[in-house]
């Protein structure tokens, strides 16, 4: 295993061949030798140099699970289902909001700070949508808070609320980041996992009824000790909605603990299929919650802008306060263009026709609906039985009926999760060099305990061109045609 003082290095490496765009003339080999290149130089510059990270970060400087199958994927030409941000530019509406931001001309006023709380026009926006969605009044100078990123508005509130001991409960599987920032906030994830259905593994079903939460189990978890419990809403990686019964269910619980606030991540709130029977519906929405409810949102994953870096928290004032107060001494504000053309592109968004449809809303989520039928049409073929999301863009596939693969656990690498390699870290390895497409390991998502429960799934990503999910089609069906 690589020594910890060489991680960073390997970390930054891959995340610059993440990004790297694809016209760049640039082979694989060359790739993969500029990364050993970096963590040569790295291992002589620590040769000199005595140096240890702060006691916060423990855990959080080895690779993760996005260093590892980003470079493998490139090293073996694989398609790459995994990584979770579109691959294509913003609608041309919002590329040109951008322009109109930044042109003195237009007076918008935008190339400045802005105020720590917000970009006043982007807080009136949003102020007017969530009274119309939460059927009250938002005042946009006191509930609203923009951040750098869902991720940024998220620590920013962790920050603000979490004492060094206090437990933060977590709903697995849960996005890696967000055991992170825990830690970083000096609280304690606690752990609540999904539990799987026990079904015929073979009948496809949705992600809202595969993936139960157990309240009773729930019920156990909270103690006095509890300050936070982070809801994520349309889920990652799952897909599953939180139905009205279950945040019923949370609200009813959390009577007998005032002291607990919802942080709810609701980034794939305008990714959703069918809103008659399993619609979206925010936390902060159900009877008891309001007043302990911080919702989180952005706008990379609706405008297909991930690099813009827009985030938002909307919620009673003693609540956003837990953001603005940290961000004005961190980052101060978001960048006052990006705020500004999210601004323009939410009203046209939401009033104005798009692609034949009647607002870009309804356009995407008819899209991204296309684009899982693909993706599920492919998985089929190579004998994996989709979850069906009913939201977001992620699909989890059960593979536990592919088992003529190489799967030796003591071989692990410095991002798996345990001491010894789970089966899906082990499958995903062996797609991506001997079938040529990625995808990511869930038990990336699972506290070790709980890792067991990911052993028979994948997290695959349709936020791809057509091209790309049919090149992964093509591949998937002519390697396992020819094995069954």
């Amino acid at each position: 295993m690589l020594p910890t003082v060489l991680y960073s290095a390997f970390a930054s490496s891959c995340v610059m061949m993440m990004w790297l765009p694809s016209s760049r003339a640039f082979s694989r080999r060359e790739a993969i030798g500029r990364i050993r290149s970096r963590l040569f130089q790295s291992s002589s510059s620590s040769s000199v140099n005595s140096f240890s990270l702060a006691s916060r970060l423990d855990g959080l400087d080895k690779p993760t699970v996005w260093h590892e199958f980003t470079p493998l994927a490139i090293e073996h030409n694989a398609v790459n289902l995994g990584q979770g941000f579109p691959d294509w530019d913003p609608p041309a509406f919002a590329v040109e909001a951008m322009r109109r931001a930044t042109d003195p001309s237009l007076g918008r006023h935008a190339n400045q700070y802005a105020r720590s709380y917000a970009h006043l026009p982007l807080a009136q926006v949003l102020a007017e949508d969530y009274s119309q969605r939460f059927g009250r009044d938002i005042n946009p100078e006191t509930q609203i808070a923009t951040a750098v990123g869902c991720t940024n508005a998220l620590y920013c509130s962790l920050q603000g609320l979490v004492n060094p001991g206090d437990e933060v409960l977590l709903l697995e599987p849960a996005f890696d980041i967000y055991m992170s920032s825990v830690q970083m906030a000096g609280g304690v994830p606690v752990y609540c996992p999904l539990r799987p259905s026990t079904d015929d593994e073979s009948t496809m079903k949705s992600a809202s009824l595969h993936f139960t939460l157990d309240l009773d189990e729930l019920e156990a978890k909270l103690t006095s000790k509890t300050k936070v419990l982070l809801l994520n809403t349309p889920h990652n990686p799952t897909g599953k909605m939180f139905s009205r019964t279950e945040l019923e269910g949370i609200s009813k619980l959390l009577e007998k603990y005032p002291h607990v606030t919802v942080l709810s991540d609701e980034v794939y709130e305008h990714i959703v299929f069918d809103t008659e029977t399993e619609p979206h519906i925010s936390p902060a929405t159900i009877d008891g919650l309001w007043e302990k409810t911080l919702t989180l949102s952005s706008s990379g994953k609706t405008f297909s802008c991930t690099g813009w870096k827009v985030g938002w928290a909307v919620g009673p004032p003693h609540l956003v306060k837990a953001l603005s107060a940290v961000q004005q001494w961190v980052n101060f504000s978001a960048p006052t263009p990006n705020q500004d053309a999210i601004a323009q592109s939410l009203l046209i968004a939401k009033q104005e026709a798009y692609e034949g449809y009647p607002s870009f809303y309804d356009y995407l989520a008819a899209d991204y609906k296309r684009k899982r039928g693909l993706l599920t049409d492919a998985l089929q073929s190579a004998g994996m039985t989709p979850v069906i999301p009913p939201g977001g863009f992620f699909i989890m596939a059960d593979t536990s009926h592919i088992s003529d693969f190489d799967y030796d656990p003591t071989q692990v690498t410095p991002a798996t999760p345990t001491s010894t390699m789970p089966r899906d870290w082990a499958l995903s390895r062996w797609l991506t060099q001997t079938v040529g497409v990625t995808a990511i390991p869930p038990s990336a998502f699972y506290s070790e305990p709980n890792v067991p429960l990911a052993k028979n799934l994948l997290r695959f990503a349709f936020c791809k061109g057509d091209d790309t999910i049919l090149e992964a089609h093509k591949r998937l069906e002519a390697y396992f045609g020819k094995t069954s």
